[in-house]
């Protein structure tokens, strides 16, 4: 018995990395998630705006318009002010962390990702 969420969970990764964006896609496909990948802030909010995901990940590093931006827009936006968004980063200065939740972000995971642990974290935030 696993205590992961159903397999109908769906996860919005927003991520201007084609290869992270496949790792993750797999990871978590792997796991029974429905993964949808967005490669920049403005096709990411679009696809969150048309059909809401259970969790939003997010690159905080993304051209134009960065994580912590994109993060307060998704929060502002009816309807998907109540989905998690947590960051995916190689931002790991000390206070990193701190801008990322301050802005709005409901966690933090560091990259490179464990692809042992990811599913483990996801589930947490899926759940909590």
């Amino acid at each position: 018995m696993t205590d992961m969420p159903p397999a109908s969970a769906k996860i919005l990764y927003i991520e201007d990395n084609a290869e992270n964006r496949l790792l993750i896609r797999r990871v978590l496909e792997a796991e029974g998630y429905t993964v949808i990948l967005a490669p920049n802030a403005k096709d990411g909010v679009a696809r969150a705006m048309a059909d809401p995901p259970d969790l939003i990940l997010m690159d905080i590093n993304l051209p134009e318009t960065d994580g912590y931006t994109t993060t307060a827009q998704i929060k502002a936006t009816p309807g998907l002010e109540g989905i998690k968004v947590v960051a995916l980063t190689a931002n790991v200065m000390k206070g990193d962390r701190e801008k990322t939740l301050a802005a709005g972000c409901d966690g933090y995971i560091q990259k490179p990702i464990d692809v042992d642990q990811l599913p483990r974290q996801i589930a947490r935030y899926l759940e909590s």
